[in-house]
């Protein structure tokens, strides 16, 4: 797999960045094709699929990491209004490339319409007192709208293409797109990483953590901005329509049989990589689109969790707690 050397990500002082990823890209590739020569399989001998399987593999990490705040915070419908702004990213990036030529990838401007539409939610919230799902109705059918009108306008054979983003396409991941989606793993991680346990504090105890000294209107701005960047990031395979399924079935699954927060959020990635996996596979030899196969099959994860979970408590042991009733160390919470 050669990169072309003037693809516009790889110009000017964004080289620096998303040249190494570009490597890594090419690395994965090569143990891809290996494993196809071992095993045999199929699905591994395409370049796009070896680029869709490392998609998924990060949007399985990314998408429960982020989520499992979302879904303690009540915030599980953020999503679906980041997801609509994403879009409407989507269409200013076409939109501009038919007028002006700009040669931008349209997932780069999804990225930033979709940040500054988290920040509008808080921001709207903050300002009219408003409920946040309130502010989330009006950031989503806003977004929604502007994307169809720049759709409608048909500018330069706008419309065409419009359904992979909607619902999502395997074949349709390209290695701008792949470099783009590292980049955010690198970010979402790196960011979780470092302020997890404020983040975790301002999660179960927004009052204690402000007069703690944590500046919680910060903080709760971070997370929806990692959450618009998880959303960008999961629209490629998972389509505008279904990926908050990402930031919450596998959660919900999760707190069905976890003891604890950071169990809960282990076992999220683990049956979010499963229906990543699974959904992929079956979509590829069944001939189905990626984004309804993993969501499909990530509801039945739920549906055998959910079993499980009864299963313990029947049998007398510890189920998992409420939504909010987990008990937080005080070293994990704090903000020191």
């Amino acid at each position: 797999m050669t990169h072309l050397p003037n693809t516009p990500l790889q110009m000017g002082p964004l080289d620096a960045v998303f040249g190494p990823l570009y490597w890594f890209l090419e690395l994965w590739s090569g143990l891809m094709s290996w494993v196809a020569k071992t095993t045999g399989l199929e699905l591994l001998r395409y370049g796009f699929m070896h680029r869709a399987i490392l998609v998924g593999l990060c949007i399985g990490v990314m998408a429960p990491l982020i989520g499992t705040f979302l879904v303690y915070r009540q915030l599980a419908l953020i999503g679906d209004a980041l997801a609509h702004t994403g879009f409407a990213g989507v269409a200013v990036g076409l939109f501009l490339n038919a007028v002006l030529d700009l040669g931008v990838s349209p997932y780069l401007t999804a990225v930033v319409v979709a940040m500054i539409a988290a920040l509008l939610i808080e921001l709207i919230s903050e300002a009219t007192d408003a409920y946040n799902d309130v502010s989330m109705a009006i950031v989503l059918s806003t977004g929604f709208a502007l994307g169809t009108t720049l759709i409608s306008i048909n500018a330069g054979g706008l419309a065409v293409g419009v359904n992979q983003f909607l619902f999502g396409n395997l074949s349709t991941v390209s290695e701008d797109s792949a470099a783009i989606l590292l980049a955010l793993f690198v970010i979402v991680i790196g960011v979780v990483g470092l302020t997890r346990n404020q983040l975790l504090y301002v999660t179960f105890d927004e009052t204690a953590a402000a007069v703690s000294g944590l500046s919680v209107s910060w903080y709760n701005r971070t997370m929806v901005m990692l959450t618009a960047m998880v959303v960008v990031g999961a629209m490629q395979i998972m389509g505008v329509i279904l990926v908050a399924a990402m930031l919450v079935v596998p959660v919900a699954g999760a707190s069905q049989v976890a003891r604890s927060f950071t169990e809960s959020l282990l076992v999220s990635v683990v049956l979010a990589e499963l229906a990543v996996i699974l959904g992929i596979g079956v979509s590829y030899y069944g001939k189905a689109t990626a984004g309804g196969v993993i969501v499909l099959v990530a509801v039945t994860i739920y549906v055998i969790a959910v079993v499980l979970g009864k299963l313990q408590t029947a049998f007398g042991e510890e189920g998992s707690p409420e939504m909010g009733r987990i008990d937080i160390n005080k070293t994990e919470s704090s903000g020191d």
